[in-house]
């Protein structure tokens, strides 16, 4: 017997759920489809766009939230790049995404395009 996989739902940590909200909501055009039940304040809240589904997950629970996020987080995205060149995966230099992410991109053996993106500063 196999597997019937019909998609994925990616699950996404985000420092400020209603940031987050209204970037994919209301930027992006996601639908709520469930939250856990505090609104824009929820922990974790699953979204919908046409065929695709995510999932944002609160990193912290609120007591624990520190007050701005780790920038070393976002440090590590730039690292891929030179990851990247130190193991001699052909990628192209980082550039600015129409909706406001730096990007690179490669290509796996099969010619599939890889993009990793993390948020302009």
């Amino acid at each position: 017997m196999s597997l019937n996989v019909q998609g994925m739902t990616p699950l996404i940590q985000v420092f400020d759920m209603p940031s987050s909200l209204a970037f994919y909501r209301d930027k992006l055009g996601f639908e709520v489809m469930q939250t856990s039940g505090q609104g824009d304040q929820s922990g974790w809240v699953m979204l919908k766009l046409n065929d695709a589904a995510l999932m944002l997950n609160t990193m912290y629970e609120d007591p624990d939230r520190p007050l701005a996020p780790d920038l070393t987080r976002k440090s590590n995205h730039n690292a891929a790049y030179n990851y990247f060149l130190s193991n001699d995966i052909e990628v192209g230099k980082p550039y600015l995404t129409g909706y406001g992410f730096n990007a690179i991109d490669i290509t796996d053996p099969d010619g599939y395009n890889l993009c990793f993106y993390w948020p302009a500063e």
